[in-house]
Protein backbone atom coordinates (compact mmCIF):
# COMPACT_ATOMS: atom_id res chain seq x y z
CA UNK A 1 0.00 0.00 0.00
CA UNK A 2 2.57 2.49 0.65
CA UNK A 3 4.31 1.56 -2.75
CA UNK A 4 1.22 2.44 -4.53
CA UNK A 5 1.15 5.90 -2.26
CA UNK A 6 4.24 7.01 -3.18
CA UNK A 7 3.75 6.11 -7.08
CA UNK A 8 0.61 8.28 -7.00
CA UNK A 9 1.98 11.19 -5.31
CA UNK A 10 5.12 10.87 -7.81
CA UNK A 11 2.63 10.88 -10.63
CA UNK A 12 0.89 13.39 -9.80
CA UNK A 13 3.83 15.96 -9.34
CA UNK A 14 5.51 15.07 -12.86
CA UNK A 15 2.35 16.38 -14.02
CA UNK A 16 1.47 19.36 -12.52
CA UNK A 17 5.16 20.66 -12.37
CA UNK A 18 6.04 20.98 -15.54
CA UNK A 19 2.99 23.06 -16.41
CA UNK A 20 4.08 26.34 -15.15
CA UNK A 21 7.35 26.10 -16.47
CA UNK A 22 6.06 25.44 -19.95
CA UNK A 23 3.91 28.49 -19.65
CA UNK A 24 7.22 30.66 -18.62
CA UNK A 25 9.14 29.75 -21.65
CA UNK A 26 6.27 30.66 -24.52
CA UNK A 27 5.82 33.99 -23.13
CA UNK A 28 9.15 34.97 -24.07
CA UNK A 29 9.22 35.45 -28.01
CA UNK A 30 11.96 36.84 -29.75
CA UNK A 31 11.53 39.52 -32.43
CA UNK A 32 12.90 38.78 -35.62
CA UNK A 33 15.68 40.84 -36.83
CA UNK A 34 15.34 42.05 -41.17
CA UNK A 35 16.70 40.19 -43.68
CA UNK A 36 20.38 41.90 -44.86
CA UNK A 37 21.29 43.61 -47.02
CA UNK A 38 24.17 42.82 -49.88
CA UNK A 39 25.73 46.01 -51.12
CA UNK A 40 28.75 45.62 -53.41
CA UNK A 41 30.29 48.93 -51.94
CA UNK A 42 29.57 51.34 -49.29
CA UNK A 43 26.66 52.89 -50.10
CA UNK A 44 26.36 56.73 -51.39
CA UNK A 45 24.06 58.79 -49.31
CA UNK A 46 22.08 62.12 -50.32
CA UNK A 47 20.87 64.62 -47.15
CA UNK A 48 17.41 65.49 -47.32
CA UNK A 49 16.60 68.89 -47.22
CA UNK A 50 15.57 70.86 -43.76
CA UNK A 51 16.97 68.01 -41.84
CA UNK A 52 20.46 66.44 -41.54
CA UNK A 53 18.91 62.98 -42.09
CA UNK A 54 21.04 60.95 -45.04
CA UNK A 55 19.13 58.05 -47.08
CA UNK A 56 20.61 55.68 -49.73
CA UNK A 57 18.77 56.44 -52.66
CA UNK A 58 20.21 53.43 -54.17
CA UNK A 59 18.40 50.27 -52.59
CA UNK A 60 14.50 49.71 -52.12
CA UNK A 61 14.53 49.89 -49.10
CA UNK A 62 14.58 52.76 -46.60
CA UNK A 63 18.10 53.21 -44.91
CA UNK A 64 18.93 56.54 -43.45
CA UNK A 65 22.15 57.54 -41.48
CA UNK A 66 21.06 59.91 -38.50
CA UNK A 67 23.32 60.63 -35.47
CA UNK A 68 26.27 57.99 -35.59
CA UNK A 69 23.48 55.67 -36.46
CA UNK A 70 22.20 53.76 -39.43
CA UNK A 71 17.93 53.21 -39.32
CA UNK A 72 15.68 51.20 -41.46
CA UNK A 73 11.96 50.16 -40.37
CA UNK A 74 10.90 46.61 -41.36
CA UNK A 75 7.12 44.78 -40.56
CA UNK A 76 6.18 47.48 -38.73
CA UNK A 77 9.00 48.20 -36.32
CA UNK A 78 12.64 49.99 -36.49
CA UNK A 79 16.11 48.94 -36.37
CA UNK A 80 19.60 50.80 -35.80
CA UNK A 81 22.81 49.60 -36.42
CA UNK A 82 26.57 51.36 -36.28
CA UNK A 83 27.17 49.84 -39.30
CA UNK A 84 24.68 50.38 -42.83
CA UNK A 85 25.29 46.08 -43.46
CA UNK A 86 25.18 44.22 -40.24
CA UNK A 87 24.64 44.46 -36.18
CA UNK A 88 21.03 45.65 -36.61
CA UNK A 89 19.02 45.81 -33.12
CA UNK A 90 15.44 46.11 -32.53
CA UNK A 91 14.43 50.21 -31.50
CA UNK A 92 11.18 50.18 -29.30
CA UNK A 93 9.34 53.18 -30.70
CA UNK A 94 10.04 55.46 -34.02
CA UNK A 95 13.19 57.87 -34.24
CA UNK A 96 12.11 61.26 -33.81
CA UNK A 97 14.09 62.24 -37.06
CA UNK A 98 11.42 60.06 -39.33
CA UNK A 99 8.26 62.42 -38.89
CA UNK A 100 9.96 65.34 -40.76
CA UNK A 101 10.75 63.23 -43.76
CA UNK A 102 8.11 62.75 -46.14
CA UNK A 103 6.79 60.04 -47.60
CA UNK A 104 7.74 60.46 -50.88
CA UNK A 105 11.43 61.74 -50.83
CA UNK A 106 12.09 58.53 -53.43
CA UNK A 107 10.18 60.85 -55.95
CA UNK A 108 11.75 63.92 -54.84
CA UNK A 109 14.92 62.47 -55.51
CA UNK A 110 14.27 60.88 -59.10
CA UNK A 111 12.58 64.50 -60.95
CA UNK A 112 14.99 66.80 -58.65
CA UNK A 113 12.33 68.75 -56.96
CA UNK A 114 11.74 69.68 -53.56
CA UNK A 115 8.23 71.10 -52.13
CA UNK A 116 7.77 72.39 -55.86
CA UNK A 117 11.20 73.58 -56.06
CA UNK A 118 14.43 72.60 -57.91
CA UNK A 119 16.63 70.34 -55.84
CA UNK A 120 20.30 69.65 -57.28
CA UNK A 121 21.21 67.15 -54.69
CA UNK A 122 25.00 65.96 -54.04
CA UNK A 123 25.47 62.35 -53.75
CA UNK A 124 28.35 61.64 -50.60
CA UNK A 125 30.08 59.11 -50.64
CA UNK A 126 30.04 57.20 -47.45
CA UNK A 127 33.38 57.49 -45.85
CA UNK A 128 32.74 61.75 -46.13
CA UNK A 129 29.66 61.54 -44.49
CA UNK A 130 31.27 58.76 -41.65
CA UNK A 131 34.33 61.60 -41.19
CA UNK A 132 31.85 64.95 -41.36
CA UNK A 133 28.62 64.37 -40.13
CA UNK A 134 29.47 65.92 -36.68
CA UNK A 135 30.87 68.75 -37.66
CA UNK A 136 28.74 69.64 -40.99
CA UNK A 137 25.64 69.51 -38.11
CA UNK A 138 27.57 71.49 -35.57
CA UNK A 139 28.31 74.24 -38.04
CA UNK A 140 24.90 74.36 -40.27
CA UNK A 141 26.71 73.24 -43.07
CA UNK A 142 24.22 72.12 -45.38
CA UNK A 143 22.06 75.50 -44.89
CA UNK A 144 24.97 77.69 -46.07
CA UNK A 145 25.09 75.29 -49.21
CA UNK A 146 22.54 77.01 -50.90
CA UNK A 147 19.93 75.53 -48.67
CA UNK A 148 20.68 72.22 -49.17
CA UNK A 149 20.89 72.60 -53.08
CA UNK A 150 17.28 73.46 -53.00
CA UNK A 151 16.65 76.72 -55.13
CA UNK A 152 14.04 79.06 -53.52
CA UNK A 153 14.02 77.08 -50.51
CA UNK A 154 13.74 80.15 -47.51
CA UNK A 155 16.34 78.92 -44.85
CA UNK A 156 15.12 78.46 -40.99
CA UNK A 157 17.43 80.82 -38.90
CA UNK A 158 15.46 80.75 -35.79
CA UNK A 159 18.66 78.66 -34.35
CA UNK A 160 20.86 81.36 -35.44
CA UNK A 161 19.05 84.33 -34.02
CA UNK A 162 19.77 84.10 -30.30
CA UNK A 163 23.49 84.16 -31.21
CA UNK A 164 23.15 87.43 -33.44
CA UNK A 165 21.42 88.84 -30.09
CA UNK A 166 24.30 88.22 -27.65
CA UNK A 167 26.73 89.62 -29.42
CA UNK A 168 25.61 93.59 -29.72
CA UNK A 169 24.65 93.34 -26.29
CA UNK A 170 27.34 92.16 -24.65
CA UNK A 171 29.82 94.93 -26.63
CA UNK A 172 26.90 97.71 -25.72
CA UNK A 173 28.06 96.87 -21.95
CA UNK A 174 31.42 98.47 -22.07
CA UNK A 175 30.84 101.18 -23.80
CA UNK A 176 28.45 102.16 -21.48
CA UNK A 177 31.28 101.84 -18.87
CA UNK A 178 33.65 104.05 -20.24
CA UNK A 179 31.37 106.56 -20.90
CA UNK A 180 30.67 106.80 -17.35
CA UNK A 181 34.01 107.37 -16.36
CA UNK A 182 34.67 110.85 -17.69
CA UNK A 183 31.49 112.50 -16.07
CA UNK A 184 32.47 111.52 -12.67
CA UNK A 185 35.33 113.30 -13.00
CA UNK A 186 34.62 116.49 -14.33
CA UNK A 187 33.12 117.74 -11.06
CA UNK A 188 36.31 117.64 -9.15
CA UNK A 189 38.33 119.86 -12.02
CA UNK A 190 35.66 122.42 -11.36
CA UNK A 191 35.85 122.09 -7.05
CA UNK A 192 39.68 122.83 -7.37
CA UNK A 193 40.04 126.40 -8.74
CA UNK A 194 36.71 127.82 -6.82
CA UNK A 195 38.34 126.64 -3.14
CA UNK A 196 42.16 128.25 -4.53
CA UNK A 197 40.42 131.49 -5.44
CA UNK A 198 39.58 132.88 -1.49
CA UNK A 199 42.64 131.66 -0.22
CA UNK A 200 44.59 134.49 -2.60
CA UNK A 201 41.85 136.99 -1.42
CA UNK A 202 43.01 136.77 2.38
CA UNK A 203 46.92 138.04 2.20
CA UNK A 204 46.13 140.69 -0.04
CA UNK A 205 43.45 141.93 3.20
CA UNK A 206 45.98 141.22 5.57
CA UNK A 207 48.52 143.79 4.47
CA UNK A 208 45.86 146.20 3.67
CA UNK A 209 44.76 146.35 7.59
CA UNK A 210 48.58 146.32 8.74
CA UNK A 211 48.89 149.78 6.50
CA UNK A 212 46.26 150.96 8.24
CA UNK A 213 47.06 150.27 11.92
CA UNK A 214 50.67 151.62 10.67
Amino acid sequence: MKKLLLRTIILALAIVVPVPTMAGVDVHVSIPLPPLIVFAAPPVVVVLPETYVYAVPDVDVDIFFYNGWWWRPWEGRWYRSRNYNSGWGYYRSVPSFYRGIPSGWRNDYREHRWKGHQWNYQRIPHQKVQRNWRNWEKSRHWEKQNTWGVQGLKPRTRSQQPSQAVQPQSQAKPQFREAAKPQQSRPQHREAPQQSQPRHGKPERGEGEKQDRK
